[in-house]
């Protein structure tokens, strides 16, 4: 059986059984790791530097080759992980999702995708009515609102970080600070100065939100599960509308890279 990221633990048995990691750096990249995700959200307009050491669109490529690596490598057997924790729940009010993770999915990525199309078309409404290239300031706060909870859950998911140990922690904290670094340029483009003033903040803040209430607060694995589910639709949306870009910019070496050297690291700590 495979593992994800959010289960997988460093430490085995003799027996190659998995157990408890007591590395002393984790409870420190525990407090360490959302810290700086939220610190991306608000400083990733400041990185123009980075252009300047690497081209634009080799590092948003490297960065697109290691979250399409995530994606397939972590999120589709995350998917079967929450499938198992649904169908072992024995919660009636979950009856109905029954072999339906995956729709759960499905449901994640309509959403992400209608908000999206919302955002682009309100884009092209406002540049024929008044020539500014931003969304409206309703469709602002229901694109913000949704990537809020999004942040929420990706914070809930750095909750146990304890629990992950060290390689697999870092590994899925590399994959989400990229991702993080490339989905600010498509909500920029989207909203341009409200997002910078307050969108960006919203976003730091629920990401805190949700690590601070995950490690308050157990919540029933199944419940995570379904939660999970609706991520990963979201997840795997936003990785393939801003992260993979447009073919005249991007650079196919660079993606290659980036998504068989997280495929080998990723590949290599995993318990069969």
């Amino acid at each position: 059986m495979m593992y994800p990221l959010y289960l997988l633990v460093e430490s085995h048995d003799a027996h190659g059984g998995m157990m408890n990691s007591s590395n002393p750096i984790l409870p420190i990249l525990a407090v360490v790791f959302p810290v700086v995700l939220a610190l991306i959200n608000i400083y990733v307009g400041k990185v123009e530097w980075l252009n300047k050491i690497i081209p634009e669109h080799r590092w948003i490529s490297l960065g697109a080759g290691v979250s399409i690596a995530y994606v397939f490598l972590d999120i589709l057997p995350e998917l079967s992980i929450a499938q198992e924790e649904i169908e072992e729940s024995g919660l009636m009010w979950l009856n109905f999702l029954e072999k339906h993770a995956y729709l759960l999915a499905l449901v994640g990525l309509a959403i992400f995708y209608g908000l999206e199309l919302l955002a682009n078309q309100s884009r092209r409404a406002n540049r024929e009515a008044s020539g500014e290239d931003a969304t409206s300031q309703g469709i602002f706060w229901v694109h913000i609102g949704a990537f809020a909870i999004y942040n929420a859950l990706i914070g809930e998911l750095f909750s146990n970080t304890e629990e992950k140990g060290l390689i697999p922690a870092i590994l899925l904290f590399v994959a989400l600070a990229l991702h993080f670094l490339i989905n600010d340029r498509g909500l920029r483009a989207h909203h341009k100065k409200p997002y910078d003033r307050l969108g960006r903040w919203i976003l730091a803040g629920s990401l805190m939100t949700g690590w601070i209430l995950g490690i308050s607060f157990h919540l029933p694995e199944a419940f995570l599960a379904v939660l999970w589910g609706l991520l990963a639709g979201g997840l795997i949306l936003n990785v393939l509308k801003e992260e993979l870009p447009d073919t005249k910019e991007s650079c196919f070496p660079s993606f290659t890279m980036g998504a068989g050297i997280y495929a080998i690291l990723l590949l290599s700590i995993r318990v069969h």
